[in-house]
């Protein structure tokens, strides 16, 4: 039923079954239900498709060698789930019916879950607007719908360093926006500062702040870090980044494994000098679908300089080894992360 690793890829397989329920703003939620997998008939005048009004989240099932199925932290999913629900005036989804609804469904769905190392079961929770109406207000009918993917590595080499560049035109959100929201539209403007960036050999895009262009915010959909020796360094959430579960994950496990953490602003110009400098000794991303990114080079205009030796750190691969390690029950969880699921 499911591929091996090396040929799943990133979703683009999905399982057989989806959660499903409705909102409507006169009676609330209805009874939520797991169907087949199916298309939907939405009509054209739906909301979503005119003004953006939808969100989603994502998290990962994991199958053990005893053959437990773990989430991770989906409890945190449900609460960004609905800060997110907020800012773009969505219902809130209820927790129980995000969590819960999710394990059976992840129960029912359990001989999808691939067993090769670094590879999961990717969840996707999604919320939408679906009232058939052009006046610009919020929707007064809503689906919420989990759909499930086997995956493989997010990128196609795996755990290797990759390569970004700096962006000093595009932004991908400013403070009061919707940047700290996980809705569709932030990464539908991110693409075209993506091309640009593949078209000059490079992997992703490290985004600056919207307002003066000189303060670090994310790299391409994944949270920042920066290692210092010892010290790790990330930015601040200023209401332009996403709050992301693995970003939060590192910083708890690096100050667990003993190195300090810091969240605050990383201006370019001093980045770039330290980096030259050797003070920076290496850079990785954070994120739900890679996990964690070693980042080897980076470009900024006219010039492009290696991070560290260009290799993963000792540091970053720590840091991968351990959080992995917790998700596939390799390395035990000190911070209570797991939900198991079903027996």
């Amino acid at each position: 039923m499911v591929a091996a690793g090396s040929e799943l890829g990133f979703g683009k397989v999905f399982t057989d079954r989806m959660l499903f329920a409705e909102w409507r703003e006169e009676s609330g939620w209805g009874v939520a239900r797991i169907q087949p997998y199916q298309p939907f008939s939405i009509d054209p005048a739906g909301m979503v498709f005119h003004y953006g009004q939808a969100i989603f989240e994502g998290l990962k099932a994991y199958r053990w060698q005893d053959g437990r199925v773990a989430l991770f932290r989906p409890d945190m999913n449900a609460r960004r789930f609905n800060q997110s629900a907020d800012r773009l005036c969505l219902p809130p989804v209820p927790e129980e019916l995000f969590v819960e609804g999710i394990a059976r469904l992840v129960e029912l769905e359990r001989e999808w879950i691939p067993t090769a190392p670094g590879t999961s079961l990717y969840i996707r929770p999604v919320l939408m607007g679906v009232e058939a109406a052009l006046g610009i207000r919020p929707a007064d009918r809503c689906w919420f719908y989990v759909v499930l993917s086997p995956v493989g590595a997010y990128y196609r080499n795996g755990f290797a360093p990759t390569s970004i560049r700096v962006e000093d035109r595009y932004v991908r959100a400013v403070a009061g926006g919707t940047g700290e929201a996980k809705t569709g539209a932030n990464y539908a403007s991110s693409l075209r500062a993506g091309l640009k960036a593949k078209e000059q050999g490079f992997d992703q895009v490290l985004w600056l702040d919207g307002k003066e262009h000189r303060y670090v915010d994310e790299v391409g959909s994944m949270n920042m870090f920066f290692a210092y020796g010892d010290t790790i360094v990330t930015a601040p959430l200023s209401g332009a980044i996403l709050a992301g579960i693995t970003r939060d994950s590192v910083l708890s496990l690096a100050r667990e494994l003993g190195y300090r953490a810091e969240e605050r602003p990383i201006e370019v110009g001093e980045l770039l000098a330290d980096i030259e400098a050797g003070r920076v000794t290496e850079a990785f991303g954070t994120g739900t679908a890679a996990v964690i990114t070693p980042v080897g080079r980076l470009g900024y205009r006219e010039r492009t300089i290696p991070v560290g030796d260009g290799g993963v750190g000792r540091v970053t691969q720590r840091l991968y080894d351990t959080l992995t390690g917790i998700q596939s029950g390799a390395v035990a969880d000190p911070f209570g992360w797991l939900r198991f699921v079903g027996k």
